[in-house]
């Protein structure tokens, strides 16, 4: 089913076959899982969203158009469940990040283990840095730099348009910049 397009499998879930539709959730569990443990910092709640976002997917099979791309309809809605979560958290008074995963393959490219240390301490300083920007930040550098969406997809997720997304994720990379200065000390 891998030649098969997204739209394609969402016209086949519409007859009711969950074997189409776990086609769906296989090709985007993974990426709709790191983009909102990335959002909200915490795997359990994460995980809840993301099985969240599936489920609404589901339950509105019959009024899905292909206007867009199916991964921007799907990370449309992990975005804004996530951003909820990350409100209703505030309301409840939880922190709302725990340690992010270290970014993904870093260490692969050095078996040194100064390497793999200075790889270790430069990553736990980017994730502070992420924990610490504000979720409107931290998503738009996640949509674009972890899930690697393009800037129009970025902006039919976010309802804005493409200039706004461009000077959104400069606004964040200066600010991730500013964290990650400001943290490092003398590791950088």
């Amino acid at each position: 089913m891998n030649d098969v397009s997204d739209w394609e499998l969402v016209a086949r879930s519409r007859t009711g076959d969950m074997n189409v539709f776990a086609e769906l959730v296989r090709r985007y569990q993974t990426p709709v899982m790191q983009f909102c443990y990335r959002m909200i910092g915490s795997a359990q709640d994460a995980e809840d969203v993301a099985q969240e976002s599936f489920v609404r997917v589901y339950r509105h099979l019959h009024r899905l158009e292909p206007q867009a791309k199916f991964s921007t309809l799907l990370f449309g809605i992990a975005r804004n469940l996530a951003l909820n979560s990350l409100r209703d958290a505030k309301r409840r008074g939880r922190d709302q990040a725990q340690s992010l995963d270290t970014l993904d393959n870093v260490g692969n490219e050095s078996t040194r283990p100064d390497h793999a240390a200075r790889l270790h301490e430069i990553e736990a300083i980017i994730e502070r840095g992420m924990e610490e920007l504000s979720p409107e930040h931290r998503e738009i550098l996640v949509l674009r730099e972890v899930t690697g969406m393009d800037y129009d997809s970025i902006a039919r997720v976010l309802r804005c348009r493409t200039g706004t997304v461009k000077s959104r994720l400069a606004r964040a990379r200066d600010a991730l910049r500013a964290q990650v200065i400001r943290l490092s000390g003398d590791v950088l």
